[in-house]
């Protein structure tokens, strides 16, 4: 079993930062991308930003240049720096991860529980 737990969201004043951790555990043969998306209660959960195999990076429009993904190999973590926050990046955040836990297992989707960021104008 895979389980993803996220860290790290909160109340933050606008132009505020925080940092978003997500951590894989259990039965792990391979990552092959670590991503982070959000959703609020009007919209569908939408991308924010991937990392896929060691070192291709996307983001969306709407957070490129002011957050900033990376990863822990060796702890199966993904992180999110976000700074220069705004209002409406107010959602509940939640880490993807598409992983193998043997090695003639297909990759898989998982999903962490989610962490609410919230933002004061």
């Amino acid at each position: 079993q895979v389980q993803l737990v996220e860290s790290g969201g909160g109340l933050v004043q606008a132009g505020g930062s925080l940092r978003l951790s997500c951590k894989a555990s259990g039965t792990i043969f391979e990552i092959g991308s670590m991503g982070w998306y959000r959703q609020t209660p009007e919209n569908q959960r939408d991308f924010v930003a991937i990392i896929i195999g060691e070192e291709s990076i996307e983001y969306s429009d709407s957070v490129k240049g002011r957050f900033t993904i990376s990863k822990h190999n060796v702890t199966n973590t993904v992180y999110l720096e976000m700074s220069s926050l705004k209002p409406e990046d107010t959602a509940v955040y939640y880490c993807n991860m598409a992983l193998k836990r043997f090695i003639n297992e297909p990759y898989y989707q998982y999903w962490g529980q989610g962490t609410q960021v919230t933002v004061s104008s």
